[in-house]
């Protein structure tokens, strides 16, 4: 019985040693277990920093880029701005410079005609008609009579060598202003440049004429034809703002799409 009661209290004892051993295993390995998780902890949250900084680098060369890009519109805009605005001055004084030399070719056509009609009073059927009937030179009053006779008859050659020679021997005279309107519509269905400078001139030389308004809207009329909307719009603007109570006006008011005013 004793030695059964030794080798009992040998083995407790035995057993208590082997449960220490054990415990002491598992908190080495609890420990090396926490050690490593502090360890993979301290590389995710290395791992996170950068990339919240790549993040930030991406978002900071983004903002950089819009930036540049809004500054490049932005130029972009500004040039096409000043192209589109030297192109309306091309196109402006392009336009001048047409209307001038329209102008110069009315009026050497014009003085052109004056010696013409002179020379074919002698012998030509068609120009007796502007010759006096007591043998003497025609009034203003008589040879505007004649040639806008000649010209309602079809006959626009003579109508405008008799408009020629009033403007020529009576410059100031009440019907210098008609005449010069009526030589614009002799050359208008056959030479409408050489129209267009002779309707430029009663603007021009006899703005308070009665035929001043149908000379602007005529000549706007002329631009329409030839596709120069731009160019029509100009003289129907010109109409309504220098002679707004006239027929023409309403006319120009209705071709720019404002028939009301």
């Amino acid at each position: 019985m004793r030695r059964f009661g030794f080798l009992a209290a040998t083995c407790v004892a035995l057993s208590a040693c082997a449960l220490k051993g054990d415990v002491r295993r598992v908190e080495e390995q609890l420990q090396e277990y926490r050690a490593e998780t502090a360890r993979a902890d301290s590389a995710r949250a290395v791992m996170l920093d950068q990339v919240l900084l790549l993040q930030q680098r991406l978002h900071d060369s983004l903002i950089v880029l819009q930036r540049r890009l809004a500054a490049f519109q932005g130029d972009v805009r500004t040039d096409m701005t000043d192209v589109q605005r030297q192109l309306v001055q091309i196109q402006e004084l392009t336009g001048q410079s047409q209307q001038r030399l329209t102008e110069l070719r009315g009026q050497l056509q014009a003085r052109a005609a004056v010696p013409a009609a002179v020379a074919a009073a002698g012998g030509d059927t068609t120009a007796g008609a502007l010759r006096a009937p007591a043998g003497g030179d025609p009034g203003a009053e008589e040879l505007y009579a004649v040639s806008l006779q000649q010209l309602r008859r079809g006959s626009p050659n003579t109508a405008r060598a008799g408009f020629s020679r009033l403007l020529a021997d009576f410059p100031n005279h009440p019907r210098a202003a008609d005449a010069q309107f009526f030589i614009g519509e002799t050359w208008e269905e056959s030479q409408p440049d050489s129209a267009a400078g002779a309707y430029e001139l009663v603007i021009r030389n006899h703005p308070d004429s009665r035929h001043a308004p149908t000379a602007l809207y005529r000549l706007g009329l002329m631009a329409e034809r030839r596709g120069d909307r731009r160019a029509a719009q100009v003289y129907y603007s010109r109409v309504i703002a220098g002679y707004p109570r006239s027929e023409e006006a309403q006319l120009a008011r209705t071709k720019l799409g404002n028939p009301d005013g």
